[in-house]
């Protein structure tokens, strides 16, 4: 892929806008998950895409992001085919939080700062602030400096999820990816969590997938 993308047209900038022409997708040979797929997901707009496991939700958004190819149609990005951009260009402009995140054993801070090498404090902070990671950072003598420990094990799950949407926004992403992103917590840290998601959608392309349509509804 690395090899091939030195060929490819750069993605300076991308406004958001995506779109499936006719998708067919199949992991195994004669059994499509996805058939004739058409959809346009207007920038800034946000997606949902419910329904049980099994029903291609997932898949859908690997193409979004190049993961996965068609077999036959296109998935286009501001008009242009994905297979035809290169592809660790256009990655830069989207953000994916899912319902099990992985943090690295170190602080606080490089876990946010890691979608946004060269990031200050001030942005870290800024970022930790709208996804509520400030509400439990106060109670830790070391702050934004405090180890999480491998794979994030020291923080509880609500707090682990903040820490991912805090990433997540300081990415500052034109396509946003929320998969299951709420659904294994308690219902006070997914009060918390469904705000900083709100603030996280605000004049992005949003995909949003749950297995239950009253996760979807706000």
């Amino acid at each position: 892929e690395d090899q091939a993308d030195a060929a490819k047209s750069p993605v300076p900038d991308v406004n958001g806008d995506v779109e499936f022409r006719d998708v067919w997708f199949e992991y195994n040979p004669g059994v499509p998950v996805l058939k004739n797929l058409s959809f346009r997901a207007k920038a800034g707009t946000t997606t949902a895409l419910v329904g049980s496991s099994g029903g291609g939700k997932s898949t859908l958004v690997s193409l979004v992001m190049a993961f996965a190819r068609p077999k036959t149609g296109r998935v286009l990005i501001d008009g242009r085919d994905l297979d035809t951009v290169r592809l660790h260009e256009f990655r830069d402009h989207v953000g994916v939080v899912l319902q099990d995140n992985f943090l690295f054993d170190g602080t606080i801070r490089e876990n946010i700062a890691y979608s946004k090498p060269g990031a200050t404090l001030e942005d870290v902070v800024a970022a930790a602030r709208v996804a509520h990671v400030d509400d439990f950072v106060d109670g830790f003598k070391d702050k934004y400096e405090t180890i999480v420990g491998e794979r994030g094990v020291k923080l509880s799950g609500g707090q682990r999820q903040r820490v991912a949407i805090a990433r997540a926004i300081l990415a500052d992403p034109r396509v946003l990816i929320l998969d299951e992103a709420t659904s294994s917590l308690d219902s006070e840290s997914e009060a918390m969590i469904r705000d900083g998601l709100r603030s996280l959608r605000r004049g992005r392309t949003t995909f949003v997938i749950a297995h239950r349509l009253s996760t979807v509804q706000n």
